[in-house]
């Protein structure tokens, strides 16, 4: 929307609620996990630099294209910590179903 200057007043809105949910989930994420791979510099530093979509649209195509690179290097490293996530959900989960079935047995 920015690099075609085609938003409105609605499209803003929604950029800064997202934001907002983006900051607020990266608090819960790093206050309850190892985050080592992402730190809160690095994610308010590339939350600072696009106060708005009519500041990314005023950017140049460099500018952009920095900003699209170092979103995707922390999107990447989001997934990474997800999937690391999902992966001791299931440990825990066939832990505690091992756990149900050796405490019926006693």
């Amino acid at each position: 929307m920015a690099r075609f200057k085609k938003f409105n007043l609605d499209d803003e809105s929604q950029f800064l609620e997202i934001k907002s949910v983006l900051t607020q989930e990266l608090e819960l994420l790093l206050s309850s996990v190892d985050c080592g791979m992402i730190t809160r510099e690095e994610v308010h530093s590339l939350i600072f630099t696009a106060p708005s979509i009519r500041f990314l649209s005023e950017s140049n195509d460099a500018g952009l294209r920095t900003m699209e690179t170092q979103w995707h290097k922390l999107f990447i490293r989001f997934q990474l910590i997800l999937g690391q996530l999902k992966v001791k959900q299931k440990e825990l989960e066939g832990q505690s179903l091992w756990a149900s079935f050796a405490g019926g047995r006693k």
